[in-house]
């Protein structure tokens, strides 16, 4: 698979290796980065993620190795 450019810029397509070298001697595509087409056709539709914490479900339990150094303090 080759990712391909139309030299005006307005068409980006991803495209077999034989369909490549015909687009590039015939048609007027240039070969570009593969990155370049993930950046501007695979995820414009996409929605960006944002994580958030959630501080409601916060824990105050000790840990099992809080507990056993507790108990050796204790003993």
């Amino acid at each position: 698979m080759k990712t391909m450019m139309s030299l005006d810029g307005t068409r980006i397509k991803r495209v077999s290796d034989e369909e490549a070298s015909k687009l590039f001697n015939e048609e007027g595509f240039r070969y570009v980065p593969k990155s370049m087409w993930k950046e501007q056709v695979r995820d414009v539709d996409k929605p960006v993620e944002t994580k958030e914490k959630s501080t409601e479900t916060k824990n105050n339990k000790m840990s099992k190795a809080q507990k056993r150094y507790k108990r050796k303090q204790n003993n």
